[in-house]
């Protein structure tokens, strides 16, 4: 009994939940309860990231800690729920919701945000369909791991506050440790849920949902003219933004489905991802995706066909004339384009030490990509050996074609008019010493799920924390993995 109302005493806890979504139309969600599980533990959780929710969770023992991220004592507030939603996968349509997702609540922060609580694996629900609603160790960690490392990396994600072990076995293609991850997101509203009520053809709740996400994540427009459309040219904004930082780090989503495109602009749902090595626009890791849809070098156009797709639900909001809300739809989503490029150039002009802007950078860059291509050069530590006090005229570096782009690099720099240690300093700044190599993820991952050993995985997250920081503590991060053509990552399901 102690134990509960330890739970419920907000002055020590920190829960400060609000239920919004829970107060939209009934259709948008179901009402329901986590699974009981048979001996939940704590395998890791963050306690920075409950300090900046506002939680204070220290006088709670461990069991009553695992119980709660478990699902199994809901804090006083939670209302327990299911979202629905639809989306195109794979370019198919399919009616789908939280099938292995439980939103907890929304809590609010000290600081006035709002953030959903959400577990993932905590059992069926209705929209599982098949599915056993649970999930595996192995997948719940690999979301910890690269979603607090796209934190660090400075770009907008969903983080992770918890993974708790159930004690109980899931079922895949082998028998694996089951585990539920609590996840935090602005939102977990999605292009997949503005599609379960356009397939509805439901336009009065499609227009408060609207108004909703508008007001929760774009308040500026609440009172712009032509709210609908406005909103639609600023998600594409977010989605090129963020795109454009994805690409800057040589990161690989995996599985760009409508339903894994949260209207925040944050990147959402951590399945098949993986971090490039070796330069290369065909770069693909998921098991099944068999045909490159989201390679590396398609997740541009993949946004923008995501982001039509989501501009299809809004039209009967944007102009009761439909020719005309195509029109403005069209308009800005043909836009796309040239505004991710925009992003893009930003980010990598600032990799290579530039500030200014000329004509001939777009190709002073693209030299640079296709002779990575073509030199196999890893993505990430050549972009820190160009920002180093010394470049080796060795091995790839002493190819003539780098040495010609090299010498058209330093002209470039030089009519910057700053002076070279500037301009390396601000390289070091945006270009990582560390990223989340699929090697030593797998390595983390293998300890923790085989073994019950989570040193390795503590040790990788220590070394995650400050990408932009040289640590000789950790070079070993560093390294790629060597061939990594055949790897392949799986979303868990």
């Amino acid at each position: 009994m102690a134990a509960k109302e330890n739970l419920t005493e907000r002055k020590i806890v920190g829960w400060n939940f609000d239920n919004s979504y829970a107060r939209l139309p009934e259709l948008m969600f179901r009402q329901v309860a986590p699974a009981k599980v048979r001996q939940p533990a704590i395998a890791i959780f963050n306690i920075g990231l409950a300090q900046e929710l506002g939680l204070d969770l220290d006088r709670l023992s461990d069991a009553d800690l695992a119980s709660v991220f478990a699902g199994q004592l809901i804090p006083e507030g939670g209302q327990p729920i299911a979202q629905a939603y639809a989306g195109h996968q794979y370019g198919g349509f399919t009616m789908l919701g939280d099938g292995r997702a439980i939103l907890l609540g929304e809590q609010l922060t000290p600081t006035g945000q709002r953030y959903d609580i959400q577990f993932k694996g905590p059992g069926r629900t209705p929209f599982s369909r098949m599915g056993d609603g649970k999930a595996a160790l192995g997948p719940m960690l690999r979301e910890y791991i690269v979603s607090e490392a796209m934190h660090a990396l400075g770009i907008p994600t969903t983080r992770s506050l918890a993974v708790v072990t159930t004690g109980e076995a899931v079922y895949r293609e082998m028998t694996l440790p089951g585990a539920i991850l609590t996840r935090v997101a602005k939102s977990h509203i999605r292009v997949g849920t503005f599609q379960y009520l356009a397939a509805q053809q439901d336009t009065e709740n499609l227009t408060v949902l609207a108004d909703y996400t508008i007001e929760r994540h774009y308040s500026e427009l609440v009172d712009a003219p032509n709210k609908y459309g406005s909103f639609f040219r600023a998600v594409v904004d977010r989605q090129a933004a963020l795109i454009a930082k994805w690409q800057a780090v040589g990161f690989v989503h995996g599985v760009m489905n409508t339903d894994n495109m949260a209207i925040s602009g944050e990147t959402i749902d951590y399945g098949p991802c993986a971090f490039m090595d070796v330069y290369d626009p065909d770069t693909v890791f998921s098991s099944i995706d068999h045909g490159g849809r989201y390679a590396y070098g398609n997740q541009p156009s993949i946004a923008q066909w995501n982001l039509a797709r989501f501009a299809e639900t809004l039209l009967p909001l944007i102009d009761v004339d439909q020719h005309k809300a195509i029109e403005v739809a069209t308009h800005d989503l043909n836009a796309f384009p040239q505004v991710f490029q925009r992003y893009w150039m930003a980010e990598m002009k600032a990799k290579i030490g530039l500030v200014d802007e000329e004509e001939s950078d777009k190709e002073l860059i693209a030299e640079l990509l296709d002779w990575m291509h073509e030199a196999k050069s890893d993505f990430t530590n050549t972009f820190q050996e160009l920002a180093s006090d010394y470049l080796s005229d060795k091995g790839k570096f002493a190819a003539e074609r780098f040495q010609h782009w090299y010498k058209k690099w330093q002209q470039r720099l030089e009519r910057e008019g700053q002076p070279i240690d500037k301009a390396k300093r601000q390289m070091q700044s945006v270009n990582p010493f560390v990223i989340p190599r699929n090697h030593r993820v797998e390595e983390a991952l293998d300890a923790a799920s085989q073994r019950g050993d989570l040193s390795v995985m503590h040790k990788l997250l220590a070394a995650l924390e400050k990408p932009f920081h040289r640590n000789d503590a950790y070079a070993e991060y560093q390294a790629p993995s060597g061939d990594t053509r055949h790897y392949r990552t799986f979303c868990g399901t």
